[in-house]
């Protein structure tokens, strides 16, 4: 049973940083093309950033430059170093296979922003 869980989430002050966390339990992990989506309030869910088996990334234009994914194929892990955050990027974040998001949304982590 393919599971996600994201970890790492947190209140935290403009400018501040967080590094997310999603444990990934999926056969052949290494040949999945991976991605960090969020949520905000009201909005629908976004792709932010995602991560190819070989390490090529790509991000959204709102968190280039911020932003970072990184994955760990013999652990089978992604990550996303997010800093200089701002109150736009609060939201709930998942992780799922990209670009679709296929598989089962685990609960994601919540972040928020705010001073």
């Amino acid at each position: 049973q393919v599971q996600l869980v994201e970890s790492g989430g947190g209140l935290v002050q403009p400018g501040g940083s967080l590094r997310l966390s999603c444990a990934v339990s999926i056969n052949i992990f290494s040949m999945y093309r991976m991605g960090w989506y969020r949520q905000a309030p009201g909005k629908q869910r976004e792709l932010v950033a995602d991560i190819t088996s070989g390490g090529s990334t790509r991000y959204a234009d709102s968190v280039k430059g911020r932003f970072t994914i990184s994955r760990d194929n013999t652990k089978n892990m992604v990550y996303l170093q997010m800093n200089s955050l701002n109150t736009e990027d609060t939201a709930v974040y998942y992780c799922n296979v990209a670009p679709w998001g296929s598989l089962a949304w685990g609960q994601g982590t919540q972040v928020t922003v705010s001073s």
